[in-house]
């Protein structure tokens, strides 16, 4: 049966890629909706099946088993730990020499050295699983007319089945308004709904009945009885219509009700507060509400900001084939544009769904996790992981998603200061590849991967990206700058010249995680000046700059930071035409590494491009090719950058083939991102990856298709954001520019690129000469401007 319903997937697909599309309107239904649909004909049998739920800060997977349910549940600020002093006071004493023997060229007797002197101890204390929710039904017979989805367009799961003459659905969703996770159960029968119900921990925990209708779980969160954290508590509440409902030893008894609405709260002491207390108040007054008011109030805060975005890239009639079997398709060598899509939207859904205002922002793993001791902790990688988990907030539309990972930076100032200090003797504050809830900011474990203290200064890339496409000038002043600046001021202190050059170089540093080989055949990862941490640092200057010139700030700083900016070692070229990862051509033991860190000027930084740095995208090409000629692209978040990379080199072929290589390759049945195992940041990167093909704003203009592939014929997207603060609508046919819709948020002046010459109007007037494929223009606030490819 598997056989014939993947024979069918194949057909389909293929007929939908054979479709011609009438004219590409950029209106927007409802039937644009419709077909955003993750489903599924059968139970999940994994946690990377079931389908995930969230608020940002209150999440499950749902697994639809008939017999038994499963919600696995998570608490953002679950996490084991608290803060403990790392910093190796005094180390910088140790700096001079270290910095002299490489320069010399005696980079392991270095690296000996800051290894000892630097490094703090790893700790294993994780973001840990609030537990589950269990449901047995206990259910008998053939079941028929299965169907299990997740709707992105309503961020409700619901499973359907039939037994016997029954029909039986369960609807659930995590509410961003009424913070609470809300399971409907019905059946078109009377008296069909019976089930016993319990929570359940692997460890730490206990259990207590509150009546007959009330399960109480408490706990706090460790690590086998080490690095105790916070304390936790949730509640289950069962509204029966019908019944009669009961105590047991393990939780709660429903029998013969008409239908059942459950709620489940939860909440720990992270922020000070009592979780009981908390999850009385919460469960109280959504106790209050009926279950079709507690939906809609849900579906209008989720669609505010869900529906900003449409995206129209393939037939959507593919859409009545299983996700998991189209997806099984696509690795067996179709291509499915329309997937393509709906793995967009997904990214998108989760982003919304993991991180909101007020919730701590998304993990390695989003909210979801099931483990007690997760994979790197489920913390916060800030070499690339979580950066990369926000690149599509500002591009995407969901610019209030972005605002946890600004707490986060800011949160990692008080710390970051001390270790400037202390370890370095820096002003300013430094963070290093990683952190947790606990905002720690010193440098960790190995060198190989933990002495890199760029990791803050990457961060503060972000707080001016929000800048740059929202307009904010009162972020801008009194939240952005003073963080970069103070991430600016750290570098100030710390660069140095190099003796063989005169230039300003970081150091000792790595690029992240990879390693290169020394003229006398050891291997080693330190050096000065490695390309990642130029880079990071060039734009960290030059957005101080940007910012101060906004803000008519022209002060000692400002003239320190032009100063250091423009002695800043910069990018290098290979003998081989290759950018180079580090200050001289090391030989690589692993040239098809993971990390790609020496192309960050590329994307997500603006310091090379195709039309202002052409010999530079030349040698970061070759680069590209080089890494992937020798396995790169291994792991799903890597691909993803790979995808990006390829799209600001215009490169509209090889951007596609890495979607499919990302589908392929490293993307689990419920669309999560494979590493393997399962990280976030993959799905965010190539949800990214996937705007960026469709339109960017790096390079002072807007540019409309800059990669746009053979496989997307006919399409259109409506409301992604380009920098500038515009909206941005596009439709396309037969591979060319159709028409585009401009609106004008803060009154700024356009500059459209497109691969053919424009004509730009408003109101009906013409505003901008034809024959050009770039175009300027002045814009008013609130005002729209369409766009039309010449005739």
């Amino acid at each position: 049966m598997k056989n014939l319903k993947t024979a069918l997937v194949l057909v389909g697909i293929f007929l939908a890629g054979c479709s011609i599309f009438g004219t590409q309107s950029i209106s927007q239904s409802n039937e644009d909706w419709n077909h955003l649909k993750l489903w599924y004909d059968e139970p999940a049998q994994k946690w990377t099946e079931a389908l995930p739920i969230g608020n940002g800060r209150l999440g499950a997977m749902v697994y639809g088993s008939v017999q038994t349910e499963r919600l696995q549940l998570n608490e953002d600020t679950v996490w084991a730990g608290h803060l403990l002093e790392r910093d190796r006071v005094g180390a910088y004493k140790y700096l001079p020499e270290a910095r002299r023997l490489i320069f010399e060229g005696k980079y392991a007797e270095a690296q000996e050295i800051m290894q000892r002197e630097f490094m703090g101890e790893r700790l294993v204390r994780s973001y840990q699983t609030l537990g589950d929710l269990r449901l047995q039904f206990g259910n008998n017979g053939q079941v028929t007319d299965y169907r299990r989805q997740l709707d992105l367009d309503t961020a409700v799961v619901t499973v359907t089945y039939r037994l016997g003459e029954a029909t039986f659905t369960r609807e659930v969703f995590s509410s961003p308004v009424d913070q609470c996770i809300i399971v409907r159960l019905t059946c078109d029968k009377p008296a069909q709904i019976t089930f016993d119900a319990n929570l359940w921990r692997p460890e730490d925990y206990t259990i207590e009945t509150d009546g007959s209708d009330c399960i109480v779980m408490k706990g706090q969160a460790t690590m086998k009885g080490k690095h105790k954290g916070v304390n936790f508590a949730a509640r289950l509440k069962i509204i029966p219509e019908g019944g009669k409902l009961t105590a047991t030893d393990e939780g709660v008894r429903l029998e013969n009700a008409d239908a059942a609405t459950l709620y489940i709260v939860a909440a720990t002491n992270y922020h000070s507060n009592d979780p009981q207390t908390v999850c009385d108040r919460q469960l109280t007054a959504v106790s209050r509400k009926k279950y079709p008011q507690l939906l809609q109030a849900h579906l209008t805060e989720y669609r505010r900001l869900f529906r900003r975005v449409a995206l129209k890239l393939g037939d959507d009639s593919v859409t009545d084939m299983p996700t998991d079997e189209r997806l099984q398709a696509v690795k067996d060598g179709t291509d499915d544009p329309a997937l393509c899509a709906l793995y967009f939207q997904f990214g998108r859904y989760l982003l919304i769904s993991s991180s909101r205002s007020g919730c701590m922002p998304a993990n390695l793993q989003g909210i979801w996790n099931e483990h007690i001791e997760a994979p790197w902790n489920c913390d916060y990688h800030i070499n690339i992981n979580i950066q990369m988990n926000y690149w599509p907030a500002e591009v995407c539309n969901l610019a209030e998603c972005h605002e946890p990972f600004f707490d986060l930076t800011d949160n990692l100032r008080p710390r970051g200061r001390k270790t400037a200090k202390d370890v370095y003797n820096c002003r300013g504050f430094v963070a290093h590849h990683t952190t947790d809830a606990w905002f720690w900011t010193s440098p960790i474990g190995n060198v190989g991967y933990g002495m890199w203290p760029s990791g803050a200064a990457w961060c503060c890339q972000h707080l001016w990206e929000h800048y740059a496409f929202g307009g904010d000038r009162e972020f801008l002043k009194k939240r952005a700058y003073p963080i970069m600046k103070e991430a600016a001021e750290f570098f100030l202190d710390f660069l140095v010249e190099d003796p063989k050059t005169g230039k300003l170089v970081s150091g000792p540093s790595i690029s992240p995680e990879n390693r290169f080989r020394t003229p006398d055949g050891k291997v080693s990862n330190l050096a000065m000046g490695p390309a990642m941490d130029q880079q990071i640092i060039y734009d960290l200057f030059t957005n101080c700059i940007e910012a101060a010139k906004i803000l008519g700030i022209d002060d000692d700083f400002v003239k320190q930071v032009k100063s250091a900016r423009g002695n800043l070692a910069g990018p290098q070229i290979g003998s081989d035409g290759r950018l180079l990862e580090w200050t001289e051509e090391f030989a690589e033991p692993e040239p098809g590494h993971r990390h790609i860190s020496h192309l960050f000027a590329l994307y997500p930084g603006k310091q090379i491009s195709i039309t202002d740095t052409p010999k530079l995208a030349s040698a970061a090409r070759k680069s590209l090719e080089y890494r992937l000629a020798h396995g790169g692209g291994h792991t799903g978040w890597s691909r993803a950058w790979i995808i990006n990379f390829w799209a600001r080199l215009q490169d509209a072929e090889k951007a596609h083939e890495n979607v499919l290589a990302l589908l392929r390759k490293s993307t689990h049945p419920n669309l999560f991102d494979n590493h393997p195992p399962f990280q976030i940041d993959g799905n965010f990167g190539g949800t990214a990856g996937l705007a960026e093909m469709l339109l960017q704003s790096h390079a002072g203009e807007i540019h409309l298709l800059p990669a746009l592939p053979k496989a997307w014929p006919d399409g259109s997207v409506k409301g992604l954001r380009a920098r500038g603060g515009f909206e941005v609508d596009i439709a396309w046919k037969d591979g060319k520019l159709a028409e585009a819709t401009i609106r004008s948020l803060s009154g700024n002046k356009c500059r459209i690129h497109s691969d053919g010459p424009l004509v730009v109007t408003s109101a009906g007037k013409q505003i901008a000469d034809g024959g050009r494929n770039v175009v300027d223009f002045s814009t008013k606030a609130g005002r729209t401007y369409h766009v039309s490819a010449e005739n």
